[in-house]
């Protein structure tokens, strides 16, 4: 008994869908860094259910490959974000305005 490759692209488009609109809604940098590490993790959920379907390798290279970009992605932004908090003491994206002092 398996689970139908149809079930898995109904979850994936379910979790970036959560992904788009809570980076569209959402005003603070920590959930807007989420939202997008989310949309990451439902691209790689369907990379993954094709590989399986089509019994292919190369989805899951694929996966290596957004995994070590969301990892650098999660070390880089979050050292942003540290900064940004640091010099302007909040994390609102609508108060965050790095070309003024």
């Amino acid at each position: 008994m398996t689970v139908p490759l149809s079930y898995y692209l109904v979850l994936s488009a379910i979790l970036f869908s959560l992904g788009v609109l809570a980076f569209v809604v959402k005003r603070n940098i920590i959930t807007v860094f989420m939202s997008i590490e989310l949309m990451l993790n439902a691209v790689n959920l369907s990379f993954v259910s094709f590989a399986a379907h089509w019994h292919r390798l190369s989805g899951q290279i694929f996966v290596f490959f957004v995994m070590v970009v969301a990892a650098a992605e999660a070390a880089v932004g979050l050292a942003i974000i540290i900064a940004v908090f640091r010099t302007r003491e909040t994390l609102n994206i609508d108060r965050v305005n790095l070309l003024k002092l």
